[in-house]
């Protein structure tokens, strides 16, 4: 009977990938977000101009993007790795 071996849940690598799809997906929303609010195409800087705290509202409409973009990239990012690893 082979020696039982204790398997390794996480690699470090898996999370030093992890770590860099996660930065990418901050950066990414980071500078959409701040491109929607400074472009003004769709009138969002307006919106946030007008409203009761325009810099409370500017900095949940960042954070929401920078959020969105930094789960997507980390979710998919762990996908790709786990496909990679079979």
């Amino acid at each position: 009977m082979p020696p039982k071996k204790r398997p390794v849940a996480i690699k470090p690598a898996i999370l030093i990938e992890l770590a860099c799809h996660t930065f990418m997906g901050t950066a990414l929303g980071l500078g959409f977000a701040f491109t929607l609010t400074q472009a003004d195409a769709f009138g969002i800087s307006t919106l946030i101009a007008h409203s009761l705290d325009p810099g409370m509202t500017f900095t949940i409409f960042v954070g929401t993007f920078t959020l969105a973009f930094a789960v997507g990239a980390t979710l998919t990012g762990l996908v790709f790795t786990m496909m990679e690893e079979r």
